[in-house]
């Protein structure tokens, strides 16, 4: 994946698990707000860390 769409992407979902965090926090709820601020750091930690799946062409026509 392209450096700026990766970049953007981990914009966008920081920015909606900080919205959730503090959405849950309104509602009185301590065990989702951690939850969905660690879920929010573990997918671009591992959007970032993991390789993208590639595929080899296959030429046997």
């Amino acid at each position: 994946m392209p450096f700026p769409i990766k970049f953007g992407l981990s914009v966008v979902v920081i920015l909606v698990a900080i919205a959730a965090y503090f959405f849950q926090e309104s509602l009185g709820q301590v065990g989702p707000k951690y939850a969905t601020a660690f879920l929010g750091v573990f997918m671009v930690a591992a959007m970032w860390v993991f390789p993208e799946v590639t595929r080899k062409s296959d030429d046997r026509g």
